[in-house]
């Protein structure tokens, strides 16, 4: 049965919420990490998402491949580029790393459009 990535998105946004709660003082510190780490610079925000889903999948990490893929839609990345992230990814992770780059472009199909 196909993943519902919309509702799986949901859910880790919900779950963090909670996380957030639990651990203001360390999530904060980390969701600042995160913002400047994506910061346009050298690289812009689209492409620095994009290393981050290919990172998510060659790891194999679900919710990471969710949260990274809907940021790199945010940020103009194109199913396109996507799809060259995730030749690089399986690349790097074998096997493994081209189910869960599957799922990123399934997910990219569902949280993009």
């Amino acid at each position: 049965m196909p993943k519902d990535y919309k509702a799986l998105a949901a859910d880790i946004d919900s779950r963090a919420v909670a996380l957030f709660k639990a651990a203001p003082g360390p999530m904060r510190a980390f969701r600042g990490l995160m913002e400047a780490a994506t910061l346009d610079g050298a690289l812009d925000s689209a492409t620095k998402e994009l290393m981050a889903v290919a990172i998510a999948v060659a790891t194999h990490c679900d919710g990471c491949v969710v949260f990274h893929v809907r940021a790199a839609a945010k940020h103009g990345a194109t199913r396109e580029q996507l799809a060259e992230t995730i030749g690089v990814a399986v690349e790097m992770g074998g096997g493994p790393a081209a189910v869960y780059g599957a799922d990123a472009l399934a997910a990219f199909d569902q949280l993009a459009g």
